[in-house]
């Protein structure tokens, strides 16, 4: 039978992670207003700045949303006019995502944003780059876990 201390909120991982992920949120949200994006949009937008245009299928797995939730960001950024969608040439069922001039033009005005980051949580680069290694490798972790009522399971 779990204790009384087993079971206190600030005790359990998850809302410390639920609790980091709220705060870094939080950060971001004034330099993402001067830029007229969500955080969501902002992840868009990243891998968009990265790769070019991409699949909707792709960016889903790069962001690790699902379509029901991709889209809606999609059709305000398009509304937005910082992306286009269409059907790829290639295969009519994919659609494709890219950038517009506006959409290309922001990712100036958003290269300073990972540095302010950095300067107001005040790591230097060696532990921000260590402590994300940390996460990935916990994030790796956990998603090849279950939890059933009998107890954890490895996923493959």
């Amino acid at each position: 039978m779990p204790s009384a201390e087993e079971l206190r909120l600030d005790n359990q991982v998850c809302f410390a992670l639920y609790a980091a992920s709220r705060a870094v949120t939080r950060l971001y949200r004034p330099l993402l207003d001067e830029l007229g994006l969500t955080y969501p949009q902002y992840l868009v937008m990243l891998v968009l700045w990265e790769h070019g245009p991409v699949s909707v299928k792709d960016l889903g797995a790069a962001l690790e949303l699902d379509s029901g939730t991709l889209s809606p960001l999609l059709k305000r950024l398009e509304a937005n006019g910082l992306l286009t969608r269409g059907r790829a040439a290639e295969d009519e069922r994919s659609v494709r995502v890219g950038l517009t001039a506006a959409g290309a033009a922001l990712r100036d005005r958003a290269r300073g944003i990972p540095r302010q980051l950095a300067c107001a949580i005040g790591w230097d680069t060696e532990e921000l780059t260590e402590f994300r290694a940390r996460l990935r490798a916990f994030a790796a972790v956990v998603d090849q876990q279950e939890l059933t009522p009998d107890g954890p399971v490895t996923r493959r």
